[in-house]
C-alpha cells in the first residue's frame, strides 16, 4: 500500500512538471525552477520531486547541467520503422540540419557475415562507409554501411560527408523498395561514447538491417549505434 502511494505521488509530480513546461511555454534549453522551488510550489518532498525529474531526464524530456540546474530538452526525432526514407529525408522533414563526418571509407573483402547478408561469395569486395551523423550539430548516430563493390564501385567517387548515400544509389538507377530492420539495446564503448559525447557504458540503440531493390537483391547491409536521448522509433500496429 505504501509503495502504491509513492508511485501515485511520483506520477503526479511528473505530470505537474510536464504541464508546467507547456503552460509556461518553456522552450528547449531553457531552465525550469529548482527542486526546492518546485517542492514549495506543489508540496512534494525532495525525494519524490527528484525521482520525477530523473524519470523525465531518462525519457529525454529534460537534461541537467552539473551545478547549473535542469533544462528542457529538444524534442526527439521520431523515426518511423515502416518508412524506408533515409535519415537525411527524416531530418529535413523535421526542419533540422543533418551533417556527417566520415570515420571509415574503404574497400575490404567480405567475411562470413557480410557474405550472407549481401548474398555474395566469400572474399568478394565490399564497400564500407562509416559516418558519424549530427543533427543540428549534436552527434546522434554512428552508421556503418556495407555494399557490393562490384555493383557499386562508383560510390568511391562521391563525398558522403556532403552527399546522401540513398540519393546517390537512386541516381544510378537503383530503386530501393523494402527493407528489414531489428532494434536492440547495447552499451556504448569508450570509443563510441567519445564520438557521441555521452558517458561510456550508457544504453544506446543498436540497429541493423538490410535494404533491397525492386528485384529483391540486397543493396545495403547496415549497422547503427543511436543515442536514445535524441532519437526514438515508432511503428503503426494494424
Amino acid at each position: 500500500m505504501e509503495e502504491k502511494y509513492k508511485n501515485h505521488f511520483r506520477d503526479e509530480a511528473i505530470e505537474k512538471i510536464e504541464y508546467y513546461i507547456i503552460k509556461n511555454k518553456i522552450r528547449p534549453h531553457e531552465k525550469i525552477p529548482s527542486e526546492r522551488d518546485l517542492c514549495e510550489m506543489w508540496g512534494f518532498n525532495r525525494t519524490t520531486l527528484r525521482f520525477a525529474i530523473q524519470r523525465l531526464v531518462i525519457e529525454g524530456k529534460l537534461y541537467q547541467k552539473k551545478g547549473s540546474g535542469t533544462y528542457v530538452s529538444e524534442p526527439k526525432l521520431i523515426r518511423n520503422l515502416q518508412n524506408l526514407s533515409s535519415l537525411s529525408e527524416e531530418v529535413r522533414g523535421h526542419n533540422k540540419t543533418l551533417t556527417s563526418k566520415i570515420l571509415d571509407y574503404r574497400v575490404i573483402e567480405s567475411n562470413k557475415e557480410t557474405t550472407k547478408k549481401l548474398h555474395l561469395t566469400l572474399g568478394s569486395k565490399i564497400f564500407v562507409l562509416t559516418r558519424l551523423r549530427y543533427i543540428d550539430e549534436e552527434p546522434v548516430t554512428i552508421e556503418t554501411s556495407f555494399m557490393d563493390y562490384g555493383r557499386f564501385s562508383m560510390l568511391t567517387n562521391h563525398d558522403f560527408s556532403k552527399e546522401s548515400l540513398y540519393s546517390v544509389i537512386e541516381e544510378e538507377g537503383v530503386t530501393l523498395t523494402k527493407g528489414e530492420e531489428s532494434i536492440g539495446i547495447t552499451y556504448a564503448t569508450n570509443y563510441e561514447a567519445e564520438l557521441l559525447n555521452i558517458e561510456p557504458g550508457k544504453a544506446v540503440f543498436y540497429v541493423s538491417g538490410i535494404v533491397y531493390d525492386g528485384e529483391d537483391h540486397p543493396v545495403e547491409y547496415f549497422k547503427s549505434i543511436v543515442t536514445a536521448d535524441k532519437i526514438k522509433f515508432s511503428s503503426v500496429l494494424t
